[in-house]
């Protein structure tokens, strides 16, 4: 099946992308001696982002790996995910960076493969990882004819909804459009409760709302918007789609669907609010519904397309967003392909993909979708009537990090519109 009706985009495995990087942390360098520990052990580290205490796949993958081989020791150096990628490129510019790494898809962030590849930062993997490839985007996986980095996931980006929040708070059905939510935002408000919980001091947030919004004000009627900005026939800033989508935020905000103090929260103020019934949803990955229902078991979840404008077609985002590669200077890369290769077994991708609450990587046609909260989204999976997360086409991180500033400076009034997209063509050129 098709994964993506962005899959026919044409990606350059050379793309380059620059990062800047601090807080190196110590203690992580996966350190001299080959594969084996005292005693003759195989040891190596593995380092992943994460934002909350709920249990995370990488930990559970290696838990469970340990558990199968009694003689491997495995070292998790978990890092805080609205700094990750700065945190990892350091490390690995420092020489100190764990063994296994979790990394990006293509290109346009931190820990984007293509980019650590082309840096030198990632070893060549076994062409038995080809396996796992999405059809249609080995590119983003691949450098120089060279498996780079192996997806773990099929991740679906829209918006995670409570239903049974919403009905204790007298919103009978989900809003059919735009116009529709933005309506019901004042009185969710006046009762102390929001339509949205947003951790707008985290920049990945702040991006991947802007990034949801776009599903279907940019993407759906336009799904190789990003072919034509790579060829120069578009801007952001001349885009209609773009503008509406950052104009659809600063309508959100104005119209109180945010929760007050929005613009200084962390990641925890999303899953507070939502297990705690004070908002109703959130622009995060459908694979949080696993935590939020750990934080509150009576909570009811539905994945949705945020609401287009009334007659636009709906969109929404889904693709491999998470990889795992293995450090280029390690010493242990054999026991980290093993490693890898366990991973893209059936075994460890029924792990991963029972713990983070991601769609297996393979198999979506045979996926029992009723009773789960992607129901509602099971015709824009099956029939292709979604997007690849586009910052993994993208040229560099720069133009990520101007989103996620910019939809911060919209929720402080330090920036408008036509700014923010001004700063995301001055990246792209960068």
């Amino acid at each position: 099946m098709s994964h993506s009706r962005n899959q026919r985009m044409r990606l350059s495995a050379a793309l380059a992308l620059p990062v800047a990087g601090v807080l190196a942390l110590s203690g992580c360098a996966s350190g001299g001696g080959g594969d084996t520990a005292g005693g003759g052990a195989t040891e190596f580290s593995l380092t992943y982002a994460t934002s909350n205490n709920f249990e995370n796949p990488y930990e559970a993958l290696a838990t469970a790996y340990m558990e199968a081989n009694p003689d491997v020791k495995i070292t998790l150096n978990p890092q805080p995910n609205d700094r990750y990628g700065e945190t990892l490129r350091t490390q690995l510019q420092a020489g100190n960076a764990p063994d296994v790494i979790q990394t990006a898809p293509g290109a346009g962030q931190g820990q984007a493969a293509l980019s650590l590849a082309e840096a030198g930062f990632l070893a060549p993997l076994d062409d038995s990882n080809a396996g796992v490839l999405p059809e249609g985007q080995e590119a983003l996986f691949t450098y120089e004819d060279q498996i780079v980095a192996q997806p773990v996931d099929f991740t679906v980006s829209g918006f995670v909804y409570s239903n049974a929040s919403a009905d204790a708070a007298g919103v009978s059905a989900y809003p059919g459009d735009a116009a529709a939510l933005l309506s019901t935002c004042p009185t969710l408000s006046g009762e102390g409760k929001s339509m949205i919980a947003l951790a707008g001091a985290a920049g990945p947030n702040t991006g991947m709302t802007a990034l949801s919004i776009a599903a279907s004000r940019v993407y759906a009627d336009t799904p190789d918007w990003n072919d034509q900005r790579t060829a120069g026939d578009v801007t952001f800033a001349d885009s209609q789609g773009w503008k509406d989508t950052l104009q659809t935020i600063v309508d959100l905000n104005e119209a109180g669907c945010f929760q007050a103090g929005a613009e200084g929260a962390g990641f925890d103020v999303i899953t507070n609010n939502i297990s705690q019934g004070t908002s109703l949803g959130a622009f995060i990955p459908g694979s949080a519904v696993t935590e939020l229902l750990t934080a509150n078991p009576n909570l009811d979840f539905s994945i949705e397309a945020f609401p287009s404008e009334a007659g636009a077609k709906p969109g929404i985002l889904a693709s491999s967003n998470y990889s795992l590669s293995v450090n280029a200077a390690s010493d242990k890369q054999e026991a980290a392909q093993a490693f890898l290769d366990w991973v893209a077994q059936p075994e460890g991708a029924k792990i991963f993909s029972d713990v983070s609450g991601s769609l297996p990587i393979t198999g979506l046609e045979d996926y029992p979708f009723e009773g789960t909260e992607y129901a509602n989204i099971q015709e824009l999976l099956l029939d292709g009537s979604f997007t690849a997360l586009p910052i993994s086409f993208w040229p560099n991180p720069s133009v990520y990090e101007a989103l996620q500033t910019g939809v911060q400076g919209l929720l402080t009034g330090q920036t408008n519109v036509d700014g923010v997209l001004a700063s995301m063509d001055a990246a792209w050129g960068a």
